[in-house]
């Protein structure tokens, strides 16, 4: 996913994820290692794992991929030990962009990501120099034919989410990444089906730019989500 998520673009990205399913699998399977390995492959007692495993079925993700993700991370079968980096960049007008990455090999995630961002005129920039514009939070998105406001928000707020934004056709739910698991955990529990969930990087300030430089960063992020590492990537442009 790219930039801070609204309902035209999850669209958008929905239909991109469904032309290239390969790389979204991989995206998800990846993510279930990695919170099967931290967390136990148990998702009654794995908030982290239960949260991803519902983002792959949303996805439409077959159960004997899940399955095998999980048995990678819990050791049931050989898996590759992956580390999550991240890395961070600049685009077109001096738009800041995160890169998450969950790689078994750092000298190669690193090269592949530089590349990425020279062949589109991009730069990549040291630990820090992008980060201080964003913030990390917990971000859910709900259509709102799914659930009523007053109720969404009463579940929520109990739950420990900071706030509930609505929008004319779904809400976003935002969170302390400490609380984004417990927050996650209580809609799964309602059995209220999520659009997209997970710990993002929001920005503080957004980056205003032209149309021009608009499609250069387009191309930019999907140079970037074509690395096989990279499981995200955040910007500060202003949508």
């Amino acid at each position: 996913m790219a930039g801070h998520s609204k309902w035209a673009n999850i669209a958008a990205k929905k239909a991109k994820v469904d032309s290239r399913r390969g790389k979204v699998f991989s995206v998800l399977s990846k993510e279930i290692t990695v919170a099967a390995r931290t967390g136990g492959g148990d998702i009654n007692f794995n908030i982290r794992l239960r949260s991803v495993v519902e983002k792959a079925r949303f996805h439409n993700m077959p159960a004997d991929n899940i399955t095998r993700a999980i048995q990678k991370g819990t050791g049931e079968i050989p898996g590759i030990v992956y580390e999550e980096i991240v890395y961070e960049g600049y685009g077109p007008a001096g738009v800041g962009v995160i890169v998450e990455c969950t790689t078994d090999n750092k000298n190669r995630s690193a090269g592949e990501v530089r590349a990425a961002f020279t062949k589109q005129n991009g730069n990549m920039a040291g630990a820090g120099a992008v980060s201080y514009n964003f913030v990390k939070r917990g971000q859910i998105i709900i259509a709102k034919e799914v659930i009523a406001e007053d109720k969404l928000m009463e579940l929520t707020l109990e739950a420990g989410a900071d706030d509930l934004l609505s929008f004319d056709t779904h809400y976003e739910i935002l969170t302390s990444p400490h609380a984004y698991d417990t927050v996650a955990a209580a809609l799964t529990k309602a059995k209220i089906q999520t659009i997209e969930s997970q710990v993002a990087y929001l920005p503080n300030v957004s980056v205003p730019i032209s149309a021009e430089d608009r499609e250069k960063l387009n191309k930019l992020v999907e140079a970037l989500e074509a690395v096989d590492d990279v499981q995200y990537v955040w910007h500060n442009a202003e949508e």
